[in-house]
Order: structure tokens, then C-alpha cells, then sequence
């Protein structure tokens, strides 16, 4: 009897994915800004509530540590809620906790409201990559996560760019109250576009063949996945490399190779114009998902030889706004395929729980990063802060090759 092939499902139109990646990439430069309410803002916190920088850093580390724990939680929301409610409560999270912290008026009320920003933050991971993967068609991918990746780099660019202007030109409270404005003008929006953002109907499950004993899946099962643990090795050294380039290299640079200091910042700003640039080029890169592994690791390996030279090797001050541009770039254009990695070995039953778990890694390695690294600035090791950077990065190529190899591994039954 002859086989009859179905014909391929239509790719869904391009106005209806662009819509879905436009609304998701603002919902998550609303997340990275998110990142970054405070620590522009530190000057006036200090003078207004007396904390030390330490007691001011410690506020990042309730964000980040409380983010994990509810990415973590939030992958089961998603798949058992849908993506929808839990962005909208993310959104509208991030907006009450901007209001709080301009209404603090002591230091315990800093920490709560960060406590508020992280929960809202920590959902923003396994809500956009189940709506991305659900919604858009696998051709246009690549080019959803390059428009995710950068709405991301802008959302960390906004931050400083509009909070430092009114605090300079009114109050830190008036920034924050601004901040807020952001958050949940995007929020109204979503709210308005909501039909985007409104999930397929689930295919049924195949019917199992007949005589043989149907098994139930456990919620937990994808953590035997080992893809899954790799993915969340990779995401928590890059983490700890972010972290490295965004809060240390540009002191350590100016140290090692006499930069002025107005210079310093422009190199972190160069970096992320260049990253937003690179992880454009990158849709184009990662439209072939079988070659992601191969992106990832040329991109990586070109930044840690960037690292290795500012560690290593003398140059002219000028010289190192152009390494940051530079590395910034080809880490960027491996964004989009280092998304795929993950997608690649997410069951199609658990996007939200897996994304929850690899993304945590992220959560993770902001928070310990900066306490190893900090330790090299506090002895004066620039360039040992610089070679840290190279070994992270040689790690991540290693870690994205690892998650091939291991890639959907047949799970034997228990």
C-alpha cells in the first residue's frame, strides 16, 4: 500500500511574525532595563540613604538571586498557564517595583521592591522563547532571536541614557517614577496587541500503538535531558563573561593601557552598539540551525583572542575602544545561534520549563562572577582580569560543542 506525504504546513505571514517579534523584543528590552534601574542612580542613593556602595551592590544581588529562583518557577507557569498572563504580570511587576523604589525612604524598602523587580524580571526568558518557537515560523528564527537578542542591548542602553539626564535635571525619585512610565506603557500596549500574543492550539498527542501501556511524562522529566544541563553550563559561563566585560573590563583596560578616564565608559557603550550590530548579522548566520555550533565557537574564540590581546599585548589607548567594538561585534553575531542551541534540545512538551532552567544559568553567573573578579581588581591584577575574560570565553566554545554532542539524548525508561 502506498504511503500518502502530506504537504508541508504554510509558513505563517511575515506581518503576523513581525508583529509577534516586535512585541516580544519590547517586552524584553523592558526586562534588561529592568537590570539596570538602580546602579545608574548609585551617587544619589548613596548621599540620600547613607549605604555604602557594598550595601548598594547587595541590592543587585537580591535581584538577580530572587530572578533565578522565579525563572526557574516560571518555565512550569508558562507551560501550564501560557505565556500571556505570566509577560503581563512580569510587565506590570517591573512597573509597581520602579514606583516603590521612588517612593522608598529607607534602605529595607529598596530591598523589598527588589525583590518585586526580580520576581517580575525573572519571568521574561520562558515567556519569549515559547512565544517565539510557538509562534514564528522555523525560517524566520534566526532573525526573531538576532531582533531579541538586540532589543535586549537597548533595553540595558536605555536605562543609563534616560534615569541619569532627569536626575541630573530633577530627582533620582522623578527618574524612577519615568522608569515606571516605560514599563507599563508597554504593558498597554501588549495588553492591546494581546491577540498576537494568544498561543496555537497544542497538537494532540500521537495514539499510542495498540497493547502497549500508555506511561504518563513527569513534569520533571526533561532534567534528564543532559542538552539541558549543557545549555545551562554555557549560559552560566556567559554570564560570568558578560558580567566581566559590563562591570570590570573597562577599569582594567584603562589600568593596563593608561585609558583616559572619559574613555572607560565609551568602551562599554561601543561594546553594545557593536553587539546589537553583530547579533543583526547573526539572524542572517543562523538561519542554517545546523551550523549554530560552529557560529557560536568562531565567535567566541575571535573574542577570546581580542582578550588575550588586551591582556597580553601593548597598544595605544585609542586602540582599546576598537577592541571593545570589535569583540562586541563577534559576540553578537553568535547570539542568534547560541539561542538555537537551546532551542534545538528543548522538547516541544517543556519549552517553558526548559527555558526556565538553562536561562537561570544567566541568573547565576551575574551573581558570581563579580565576587571571584572583583577579588583580581581589589589585589590590582588588570590583566588577570583580562585573561579570565579569554578562559570564559574558551570555555563557552568547548560548552556549545558539548551540547551538540549530547544533544537529545535518548532517555531509557525508568
Amino acid at each position: 500500500m502506498s504511503s500518502i506525504t502530506l504537504p508541508a504546513p504554510a509558513p505563517t505571514p511575515l506581518r503576523q511574525d513581525a508583529a509577534v517579534i516586535g512585541l516580544v523584543g519590547m517586552a524584553h528590552g523592558v526586562s534588561h532595563f529592568s537590570q539596570l534601574l538602580l546602579p545608574p542612580l548609585f551617587p544619589w542613593l548613596k548621599d540620600a540613604f547613607g549605604a555604602s556602595y557594598t550595601e548598594l551592590g547587595a541590592l543587585l544581588t537580591i535581584f538577580f538571586v530572587v530572578s533565578c529562583v522565579v525563572q526557574t518557577v516560571s518555565g512550569f507557569w508558562v507551560d501550564r498557564f501560557g505565556p500571556r498572563p505570566i509577560l503581563f504580570a512580569g510587565l506590570a511587576l517591573i512597573g509597581c517595583a520602579a514606583l516603590g523604589f521612588a517612593a522608598s525612604t529607607s534602605y529595607a524598602m529598596l530591598a523589598v521592591f527588589a525583590v518585586v523587580a526580580g520576581i517580575g524580571n525573572g519571568v521574561f526568558h520562558p515567556v519569549d522563547y515559547t512565544l517565539l518557537n510557538r509562534k514564528v515560523h522555523k525560517s524566520r528564527l534566526g532573525h526573531a532571536y538576532s531582533v531579541h537578542g538586540i532589543t535586549g542591548s537597548l533595553g540595558w542602553a536605555l536605562a543609563p541614557a534616560m534615569l541619569v539626564p532627569i536626575a541630573v535635571a530633577s530627582s533620582w525619585r522623578l527618574a524612577l517614577v519615568g522608569a515606571a512610565g516605560v514599563a507599563f506603557a508597554v504593558l498597554a500596549l501588549l495588553l492591546l496587541r494581546r491577540h498576537d500574543l494568544a498561543l496555537p492550539a497544542a497538537e494532540p498527542a500521537p495514539a499510542p500503538a495498540p497493547g502497549k501501556p500508555v506511561a504518563e511524562e513527569s513534569r520533571f522529566e526533561f532534567l534528564r535531558i543532559p542538552a539541558v544541563w549543557m545549555c545551562f553550563a554555557f549560559f552560566f559561563f556567559h554570564a560570568g563573561a558578560l558580567s566581566v566585560v559590563q562591570t570590570f573590563a573597562p577599569g582594567a583596560a584603562a589600568q593596563l593601557h593608561a585609558v583616559p578616564l572619559q574613555w572607560v565608559a565609551l568602551c562599554l557603550t561601543i561594546y553594545m552598539v557593536c553587539s546589537a550590530s553583530g547579533m543583526l548579522a547573526g539572524g542572517f548566520l543562523a538561519v542554517d540551525p545546523e551550523r549554530a555550533e560552529r557560529i557560536v565557537g568562531a565567535g567566541f574564540g575571535l573574542a577570546a583572542l581580542v582578550a588575550l590581546a588586551v591582556a597580553l599585548l601593548p597598544m595605544p589607548a585609542w586602540l582599546v575602544p576598537v577592541m571593545f567594538g570589535l569583540m562586541g561585534f563577534v559576540t553578537g553575531t553568535a547570539g542568534p545561534s547560541r539561542d538555537l542551541l537551546v532551542k534545538r534540545s528543548t522538547p516541544d512538551n517543556a519549552t517553558g520549563r526548559v527555558y526556565g532552567v538553562v536561562y537561570a544559568g544567566l541568573d547565576i553567573g551575574q551573581a558570581v562572577a563579580p565576587l571571584i573578579i572583583g577579588t583580581l581588581m581589589d589585589h590590582g591584577a588588570w590583566q588577570g582580569v583580562w585573561l579570565s575574560l579569554a578562559l570564559l570565553q574558551g570555555v563557552l566554545i568547548v560548552t556549545a560543542f558539548r551540547v551538540r554532542k549530547v544533544r537529545r539524548t535518548v532517555l531509557a525508561p525508568a
